[in-house]
């Protein structure tokens, strides 16, 4: 199936008509043909009629039948969701980390076709995949003229093996296009420039053009960020997003629909990222997991088109499927100033309008499931933390909140009875830097001689080419001559970040930033040399129009120079502490604090040594950095002395809303899109020059740390076997509330101790060559030894711990939880994870099921799902169980070290699923302890459509793919 309707459409609602836009004329499938005595579809939320557009235009009779069409015009807002849809996106976008398994897996996928006696040329993408190289950039430099240089050369020597498999993918497939490294990040390149609003299609053979909405899923949650361009989208795990390139119908039911209303307009002092934070407290305690956020109300007609990006971003934080914003003028404005051309601009126009989709002030309001409303003048200036997005701390209470927190958030190596006070930094010539009492600290008062300096590569050219680097790994007294042990406490700020994503497409808040950072050196305030500062745009034009508006030097001597253009810190890729900060937090387990402009805080993301994160606006992650301090009361205690040696307050040097509209109406123009849009494919010279293997199956090499063939196709054979029990379970581990991808999936450094790093070593890696997980999720051998190793887990069948352990059972035997899946393997036991409540929220990680299905997991029982993390577990081959309401592993008095059998009688999971209906049934659950104690109890089977249990009896999705293709020859 593709976005264009196919030769047997039945049109059963006599929807099909033209339209004519300047000297264009299109087909259209045209949602008013539906109006009659039992539709209003101006009751319908201007996101459901996207997707009943999308039903019209598929309808097949079989995949979508009239019969769904007429379901979702007469929606029923407080209806449950029951109804299952066929949703088919117009294309797919890529991030490279969840990008490179992909086409691994669409590689393999080629190799397996072979084997199975079919075409291999028949894996391609049937929907339009565009990829975006933007996750591998790590900031290993910083501070310095030459950051970008130095970040950019490590990245291109560290993943030069994947970039070249990523040039193969887009030459052996059709349908697939990739944005090499350095060009931005892959929201931002969406909203900026890949998003069409209206897609057309290529003429068919009778010469017709079809128009329809541009529809997409990302395999980043954070898709959502087109929802405020208008455009329908949001994450879904890499598995879902192969399975819908490859031309399978996303299924979904029918949503409810939470409509937003925004009144009144923003006051001073405060910006989008307040505003966010407080969307997503609130959407967070009225609980919209599951659901669409639309909109609506007078208040968005006050908010710039990226203020509604920056609130679409946040979505997956809030927990709804999407946060969308109608199509606008001010989205034709948007669209205008990104450089658009102006026959794109007036076929949106007309489209919407047609439509009835175009939003205008005087538009009825549409029918809701439910409705929460903000009135935006009584938003507030706001950080969240120290380790969830949603919770949301004023800006005056942040230092009493981080002091509240403490206790929870001490390291193994604290030592309270050991305190210390800072009193204040004196910068070079004296200058007061940071004053003020700072919270109690805990280590030995004495200082400590920084770590050894291994000296920062310099960067030379060799032939044209590029010389071997080393990471840096500096020290703040090799750099300063100053020892910062004395100086470093519980809340002492060590990273401070204008990191990509939620902001950096925002050039309101960018523009405040460089506002700030330039009142600041004026004053003559510093940053204090433990602060790692970063600034990584989520796009070029931010350098351009920093330039252009003069704000650039005063970034950079703050330090907030430029370090890359791409995601970092916000996904782990903040890269090593200088070495004697790392020595102080972990001789005095410190609890170090890093501020951020992105989306993401959960624990041990940012950096394994950074215990407390917290999100907050750009022109706060600068305030924050000068302040050294996430303590500091700025309505109380100065930043410091000024040039003038009176004291310098926060409200001294924050910007106007007058001074950022003007600067940035004077500074960003459409030229700058055009020009940084015009090459945005070409790539540097180093891509341009990159070697890769030609040919339409991939020539793995057996030695390769980077791409190994996936071996989810292994023995596959042509019809799949039947769907066995499950018995003679153990538990690999018991999890609590709230535990995420990111405790999931390998993500953020490798740890030399760990299975992953002596994998590595074992094949001849250095450590310093490591790497990331991120950029060897096309290698399983690392992945799966770095699934639940993140340094935060908890698990309680390993009491008093931190990190990727287990014990083993019933040897009673502790070790790292892949040792243990490899010897439960060698004995034949399935493998279960217990866990409560939000389990895998966070990112849409494919690795977090395909991680767990590699260590042998067969079900997982969990209070609550994330939505993309239940529908990857399935896409697995892994079954999704649920506890009944009111019951966990407290309740049933579970220890995780009984033995587990599912179901009442021999093949009753079978029998459910021949049935084609799963969702809602409940099996029955048998746990006995060792002590030859049965505890019984029910689960909810969590399979919730009839295409999931298709994708389940072939032991995934990829499976289901794969012999369906075959089948056709």
């Amino acid at each position: 199936m593709s976005s264009a309707p196919t030769t047997s459409h039945p049109d059963s609602f006599k929807s099909k008509s033209t339209l004519k836009s300047g000297s264009t004329t299109v087909n259209l499938f045209r949602l008013k043909a539906l109006e009659g005595t039992d539709v209003n579809l101006a009751r319908l939320p201007f996101s459901l009629r996207i997707l009943l557009e999308n039903l019209l235009r598929h309808e097949d009779g079989r995949t979508v039948t009239a019969d769904d069409i007429k379901f979702l015009a007469a929606w029923d807002p407080k209806a449950e969701p029951s109804r299952e849809i066929a949703y088919m996106p117009a294309r797919v976008l890529m991030q490279d980390f969840t990008g490179v398994p992909a086409v691994v897996d669409l590689a393999a996928m080629r190799d397996a076709m072979l084997a199975l006696g079919g075409n291999p040329e028949r894996i391609n993408p049937l929907q339009p995949a565009e990829l975006v190289i933007d996750h591998s950039v790590q900031v290993d430099e910083f501070g310095t003229v030459r950051a970008y240089d130095m970040n950019a050369a490590l990245e291109f020597q560290r993943n030069r093996e994947r970039y070249a498999f990523l040039k193969w993918g887009q030459t052996a497939f059709r349908n697939f296009s990739a944005v090499p490294p350095g060009m931005g990040i892959c929201h931002q390149v969406n909203l900026e420039y890949l998003a069409r609003v209206v897609f057309t299609t290529q003429p068919d053979a009778a010469g017709n053009v079809y128009a329809y909405p541009d529809t997409l899923v990302g395999t980043d949650s954070h898709t959502t960020m087109i929802n405020g361009l208008g455009v329908l989208g949001w994450g879904v795990g890499g598995i879902e997003a192969e399975a819908a390139m490859l031309g399978q119908p996303v299924s979904m039911l029918v949503p409810q629909v939470v409509g937003f209303k925004l009144t009144g307009k923003l006051k001073e002092g405060t910006t989008a990222t307040d505003l966010v934070l407080t969307v997503t407290e609130a959407l967070r305690k009225l609980g919209v997991v599951g659901k669409f956020v639309e909109f609506y109300g007078p208040g968005i007609a006050e908010l710039p088109l990226a203020d509604r990006a920056t609130i679409a971003n946040m979505a997956p934080e809030y927990g709804a499927t999407c946060g969308i914003f109608p199509v606008d003028a001010e989205t034709l404005r948007y669209l205008r100033l990104t450089g658009r051309t102006e026959e794109q601009i007036a076929l949106v126009e007309a489209y919407y309008k047609e439509q009835g989709l175009f939003h205008t002030t005087d538009a009825a309001e549409a029918e809701y499931s439910a409705t929460i409303a903000l009135d935006l003048a009584t938003v507030e200036p706001s950080v969240a933390g120290p380790k969830r997005p949603q919770d949301r701390v004023p800006l005056s209470k942040a230092g009493a909140s981080f002091k509240e927190q403490l206790p929870a958030l001490l390291g193994p190596n604290a030592n309270s009875q050991t305190v210390r006070q800072l009193v204040r930094w004196e910068g070079e010539g004296g200058h007061t830097s940071a004053t003020g009492d700072v919270a109690s600290a805990i280590g030995a008062p004495a200082p400590v001689v920084g770590a050894p300096v291994v000296a920062v590569a310099t960067l030379e050219a060799e032939g044209g080419g590029v010389a071997t680097l080393e990471a840096p790994a500096v020290s703040i007294k090799s750099r300063f001559g100053v020892d910062p042990d004395p100086y470093l406490g519980h809340g002492s700020i060590v990273i401070a970040a204008i990191t990509s994503c939620t902001n950096t497409s925002n050039p309101y808040v960018m523009i405040a930033a460089g506002l700030l950072a330039k009142k600041a050196v004026e004053k003559g305030l510093k940053t204090p040399p433990w602060v790692k500062t970063s600034l990584a745009p989520g796009s070029r034009v931010v350098t351009d129009y920093y330039v252009k508006s003069g704000l650039m030097p005063y970034l950079d001597a703050l330090r907030f120079q430029i370090v890359g253009y791409g995601c970092t810190t916000c996904i782990g890729n903040s890269g090593p502490l200088p070495t004697d900060v790392s020595k102080s937090i972990e001789d005095h387990g410190l609890v170090a604090v890093s501020v951020l402009s992105g989306n993401r805080n959960f624990e041990g993301r940012i950096s394994p040594e950074v215990r407390a994160n917290y999100l907050m606006s750009p022109p706060l992650v600068v305030a924050y950095a000068l302040a050294g301090h996430i303590g500091h009361n700025f309505d109380t205690e100065p930043l410091g002395k000024g040039k003038d040696g009176k004291p310098v307050f926060l409200k001294d040097i924050w910007p106007t809303q007058q001074e950022v509209s003007e600067t940035v109406g004077s500074s960003i123009d459409s030229d700058m899109f055009r020009h940084e849009y015009s090459t945005v494919s070409l790539g540097d010279q180093n891509w341009q020059n990159l070697k890769f293997p030609a040919g339409n199956t991939y020539g793995w090499e057996a030695d390769s740390t980077y791409i190994r063939k996936a071996p989810y196709f292994d023995g596959m054979k042509a019809q799949p076997e039947p769907v066995e029990d499950i018995h003679g379970a153990r538990v690999l581990a018991v999890l609590g509330d709230s535990v995420t991808t990111d405790h999931i999936s390998p993500a953020g450094s490798i740890k030399l101790n760990g299975p992953a790093g002596k994998y590595l070593t074992d094949h001849g890696v250095k450590p310093a060559d490591f790497n990331s997980y991120g950029s060897r999720r096309g290698n399983h051998e690392v992945m799966v030894r770095g699934t639940f190793a993140n340094v935060r887990l908890r698990n309680r069948l390993a009491p008093g711990t931190e990190g990727g352990v287990t014990r083993l059972l019933p040897d009673d035997k502790p070790m790292s939880i892949y040792d243990a899946s490899v010897e439960y393997a060698k004995r034949g036991t399935p493998l279960a994870i217990l866990a409560g409540k939000e389990y895998g929220s966070g990112s849409s990680r494919d690795w977090a099921a395909k991680g767990p299905r590699l260590l042998g997991i067969r079900f997982v029982i969990a209070e609550s799902y994330e939505r993309i993390h239940r529908s990857n577990l399935v896409g697995m081959g892994i079954l999704p169980l649920q506890f009944l309401p009111g019951q966990n592993v407290e309740s049933l008095h579970l220890t995780g070290e009984e033995v587990f059998a599912l179901g009442e009688t021999p093949g009753q999971l079978k029998a459910m699923l021949d049935s084609k209906f799963a969702n809602g049934k409940t099996l029955t659950v048998f746990a006995e302890s060792d002590k030859g104690k049965t505890t019984e109890f029910s689960v909810t089977v969590r399979i919730d459509t009839p295409q999931e249990i298709l994708y389940y009896q072939n032991g995934g999705i990829l499976q289901y793919v794969l012999r369906q293709l075959a089948a056709k020859g």
